[in-house]
């Protein structure tokens, strides 16, 4: 992390996945490898990235902090999803359709069924959801999210599909959650114990005061412009250090951003 009181742009990491697409528009140039996660590299206990997919992601689950401790010397994984392109037809799960035994599921991941159980609905452009740990979940194909969680790379898979890789059923089974999930999509803010995301929208110059002793990270999801004297572009996230003084963000065609910090 930069030793600066002045805004800085966050390394961007390309993550290929392979679930993930080779058209990155209008964010990022088109890729020849399949990109299925950009990450904000920072040493924050808040992660920023953004997913895409060509393919169903595995039904997964997360821990909370306690488990994550306990058994990967690791956080837990809260999160949310801002959707910023969705195809037609486009789908997530959270949670099951109905309240399900641990037994059952297992069953299920085992058969490949548990996809069949899970909440699958709908999303658009412009939907944000809020994932707490434990929360069984899977993000479909032909989607773009902007995902903001705690900095934990702990996953546990339940069924991927086939694919060739590790099944976590043991410890996903001690952590998920039995019942139906909140699935409603929530309005800005989304805030919880582990991070607070907000939206700036705007047109012209304006000038941000960030709280003392608060880092932020800001996240341009649309538009262009300059921030304190240097040059921003959609596809970037920017870290105001906590000791970062007043700043100007003037922007060169309608903005959008994404403003996160840890709550007080």
């Amino acid at each position: 992390m930069v030793n600066s009181n002045k805004p800085s742009r966050l390394p961007t990491i390309f993550k290929e996945k392979v679930w993930g697409r080779t058209d990155l528009s209008p964010w990022y140039p088109d890729s020849s490898r399949k990109i299925g996660e950009v990450w904000f590299e920072a040493d924050l206990p808040v992660l920023v990235k953004f997913v895409f997919t060509s393919e169903r992601l595995s039904v997964q689950v997360h821990p909370d902090d306690a488990f994550a401790a306990r058994h990967e010397n690791s956080r837990g994984k809260t999160e949310m999803w801002h959707i910023l392109k969705a195809d037609p037809g486009a789908q997530i799960a959270l949670g099951f359709r109905e309240r399900i035994t641990p037994e059952r599921m297992r069953e299920a991941a085992v058969s490949g069924e548990i996809e069949h159980l899970l909440r699958w609905f709908d999303v658009k452009a412009g939907d944000s959801f809020f994932t707490p740990a434990g929360t069984v979940h899977a993000i479909g194909a032909g989607l773009t999210i902007c995902e903001i969680q705690q900095h934990s790379d702990i996953t546990y898979r339940l069924y991927d599909y086939g694919r060739p890789r590790e099944l976590h059923l043991d410890k996903a089974l001690q952590v998920s959650l039995t019942g139906p999930a909140d699935i409603a999509p929530r309005p800005f803010p989304i805030s919880c114990e582990y991070f607070h995301t907000e939206q700036m929208c705007f047109d012209r110059p304006i000038v941000h005061t960030p709280k003392p002793n608060r880092f932020e990270i800001l996240t341009v999801l649309a538009g262009r412009g300059v921030i304190n004297d240097e040059p921003f572009q959609q596809g970037e996230a920017w870290l105001i250090p906590a000791a970062s003084v007043s700043f100007s963000l003037a922007p060169g065609e309608p903005t959008r951003i994404l403003r996160t910090f840890v709550p007080d």
